[in-house]
């Protein structure tokens, strides 16, 4: 299908954009969520109008013709726009379900990579506090702390409301979790020091590890009480994969792997030849460009978006999030403008977080799987029964050895 001496792949990870509901959602509390559907719904009633941000029915003129309404209607089988109104995809268009057991990040792109999680993760439960005393006893003495704050489940933005300024004030570092498999440490970055935070997040990462956890995440943030945000110096401290991915292969093979934000921190920094960091949608997109004007032949380029789930799907913002499908929808142009004849691009996402439902957590929720390029032509790849079988087919389409789990769509 290719010519092996000029393809690359790109993979855009738009972070969150389920499009509906798994058969499984009532296991996960779930049922009924669909966040690119309840987006479009929420523009075309006017809910996610909002001053100086957008309003209207959503404009994604690009996604249109890629085949994300063909391949989100297939999922969930809501009648969110006529098809008959759009013309039919550009290229091949499906939807993928998850057989990882986790709606979280690591299981949703180690599955992407060829590695469905089948082993469940450790959660901590919703109680106060929510952390084995021993955990947080061993925290306190390895890192040389006074004691922590918070240890309980919440959302990252109120907690360091509630509690900024007493860390400020005590030095405690904030420690909480929510309904995936993670322990977040919150500080300030001028009063406890960013190089600590991440120091600290070592340490945690050893010590939770006998709890199953996916993942430490620090949660750096500046400002005064009342007007504390947090900045774009997260880090993740992912457990390794339980088995090589699609990026250890091709890593292996002697193939560049780059990956872009949170990427190179999910995958625990395993089959990557280059990291590079960016904030924002936006400078992660110019990053992307940037990188694809240079990755040699056999390459890939792998980018989280990450502002889709942390800014507007976990804070339940509609408005913001579909703003943030506009900008993205906005810059293909860009993309497609700079792509050499054997490059394939990948759109699909990890997991869902419907910013319409209750809560602030992921939704369990097939993803979109769009893939275009110069040499790709249109065509409807019906419903994935894994993620695996986007690795599966980008480890064909690069040349290199099959991956064990997924089937390819080529």
């Amino acid at each position: 299908m290719n010519d092996m001496s000029i393809g690359r792949v790109c993979v855009l990870l738009m972070d969150s954009l389920g499009v509906g509901a798994s058969l499984d959602a009532v296991d996960y509390g779930d049922v009924g969520a669909n966040t690119f559907g309840h987006i479009v719904d929420a523009c075309r009633e006017g809910r996610a109008d909002k001053q100086g941000v957008r309003d209207g029915a959503l404009q994604i003129p690009h996604l249109t013709r890629l085949g994300l309404y063909h391949a989100a209607i297939a999922s969930s089988g809501s009648r969110m726009i006529d098809l008959s109104t759009i013309a039919s995809p550009e290229g091949l268009y499906g939807y993928a379900v998850e057989q990882s057991l986790g709606k979280d990040t690591p299981s949703g792109h180690w599955e992407l990579a060829g590695v469905p999680v089948m082993s469940p993760w450790g959660y901590f439960p919703d109680v106060q506090p929510c952390f084995p005393k021993q955990l947080i006893d061993k925290l306190i003495q390895a890192a040389r702390l006074s004691g922590v704050l918070g240890q309980k489940h919440a959302s990252g933005t109120d907690i360091i409301d509630e509690l900024g300024a007493e860390h400020v004030r005590t030095g405690m570092p904030i420690v909480y979790t929510s309904a995936d498999s993670v322990f977040q440490i919150a500080a300030h970055e001028e009063h406890f020091g960013l190089q600590r935070l991440y120091e600290l997040c070592e340490i945690a990462r050893t010590l939770v590890d006998e709890y199953q956890i996916g993942r430490v995440i620090a949660r750096p943030f500046i400002g005064t009480p009342g007007h504390y945000a947090r900045t774009g110096n997260r880090r993740d401290y992912a457990t390794l994969p339980p088995q090589p991915t699609l990026l250890d292969r091709l890593k292996d093979a002697g193939r560049d792997v780059i990956a872009i934000g949170k990427t190179a921190d999910i995958f625990a920094h395993q089959g990557i030849t280059e990291t590079i960091k960016a904030n924002g949608n936006m400078d992660l997109f110019d990053a992307t460009l940037t990188s694809l004007q240079t990755a040699p032949a056999g390459s890939l380029v792998f980018t989280n978006f990450v502002d889709f789930d942390s800014s507007y799907g976990h804070r339940r913002d509609i408005a913001g999030y579909a703003a943030a499908l506009e900008q993205f929808d906005a810059r293909i142009p860009e993309l497609e403008n700079i792509l050499k004849p054997g490059d394939m691009i990948v759109i699909a996402a990890d997991h869902g977080c419907d910013p319409t439902f209750p809560g602030s957590d992921h939704t369990r929720e097939h993803i979109p799987v769009l893939v275009f390029g110069p040499q790709i032509n249109g065509r409807f790849i019906g419903r994935r029964d894994t993620f695996s079988d986007v690795g599966q087919t980008i480890a064909e389409y690069l040349g290199i050895e099959s991956l064990s789990h997924g089937i390819s769509f080529l």
